[in-house]
């Protein structure tokens, strides 16, 4: 695809800020058909030092919550003040996924680039610890890394150049988390599919010179690529209580 509101992201300076294949990339493929309003509050959940959020806000318009376990907010703000946004467009949190600091219902979406696969795969998380805080009618869009087919049982030795059996266990293939989504109770699928940036976000990625990235390459530049993709999961929460009755929007 092309990637079109990316394109002006793709500078030596916001590139460094990148702690994996290139997440702009994902998000935009993650978002081409997307359904959030245009005012909406969102929370970028896994947003690292915040290179999507600042996409979110100046690309789709959205209040953003950029939320993270493991950056400095600060920092975060410091940088997003530097690229031009106020604190009213966007709020950095420090939050665990599994224990998110918000009001119930106070989002009208939730999107994680590349963070998902590691606090989600609990089939419980959905329902208990990240709907709560969406309104009825709104939208969880997800972009994660993922294998082709999972393949935990024989690891390909490519693989395991950089990455251990533990860290490869955060990679599934589509068939794992649609199981994992239809234990959700209160919301629906929309979609899950493989995604079409898997060559294109690894290029950008391992071209960077930090540690993580040199690492990586030696499975990828060994063919380990062909094993992986990334998967796209979009689901909306539909359940509307009125009077002890469930009622189900209309998709």
């Amino acid at each position: 695809m092309k990637y079109i509101r990316s394109q002006k992201y793709n500078i030596p300076e916001l590139q460094a800020k990148i702690m994996g294949p290139n997440p702009v990339k994902l998000e935009e493929e993650l978002l081409l058909h997307c359904k959030i309003s245009q005012n909406a509050i969102v929370c970028d959940l896994g947003s690292g030092q915040g290179l999507t959020s600042l996409f979110l806000v100046k690309e789709y318009g959205f209040t953003v919550y950029a939320t993270d376990l493991w950056s400095d907010p600060e920092d975060n703000r410091k940088f997003f003040r530097k690229m031009g946004l106020s604190d009213e467009q966007i709020i950095p949190v420090k939050a665990d996924a599994t224990a998110l600091p918000f009001e119930e219902e106070f989002f009208d979406a939730i999107i994680s680039t590349d963070s998902y696969n590691y606090f989600g795969r609990d089939p419980k998380f959905l329902d208990d610890k990240l709907l709560p805080y969406l309104k009825h009618g709104g939208y969880v869009y997800i972009a994660i890394p993922g294998m082709k087919k999972d393949c935990h049982s024989n690891l390909p030795p490519e693989l395991l150049l950089s990455w251990t059996p533990d860290q490869l266990d955060y990679m599934h293939d589509i068939m794992y988390w649609e199981n994992i989504i239809r234990h959700c109770k209160g919301a629906r699928v929309i979609s899950i599919h493989e995604m079409e940036s898997n060559e294109e976000v690894w290029n950008d990625w391992l071209k960077q010179e930090n540690e993580y990235a040199i690492s990586d390459r030696k499975a990828m530049e060994a063919g380990g690529g062909k094993y992986l993709n990334f998967i796209s999961i979009c689901i909306r929460h539909f359940n509307i209580f009125f009077h002890g009755v469930i009622l189900q929007n209309n998709l």
